[in-house]
């Protein structure tokens, strides 16, 4: 017996539907941490590129998200998840 597999092969995986929150999630949450390590810890030397690296992921993840839902194909891709 065949089976029908087209509503397996139509649907994107679970976890490539979770990279653009993931992404901002993990910038906002390093840019937390960016702000509160220099004060629970003031020996911490690396607390300014915590903060640089998580505003990088943010403002990229926003845009590609953005870019994304728009239906606008950047970098060969037509959705960012």
């Amino acid at each position: 017996m065949p089976s029908d597999r087209s509503t397996d092969i139509q649907r994107p995986p679970r976890a490539h539907r979770q990279k653009g929150p993931a992404m901002i999630v993990l910038g906002v949450i390093l840019v937390i941490l960016g702000f509160l390590l220099p004060t629970l810890v003031p020996t911490f030397a690396f607390a300014h590129l915590i903060l640089v690296v998580g505003v990088i992921l943010l403002v990229v993840g926003v845009i590609l998200a953005i870019l994304g839902s728009a239906g606008r194909a950047v970098g060969g891709r037509r959705h960012y998840y």
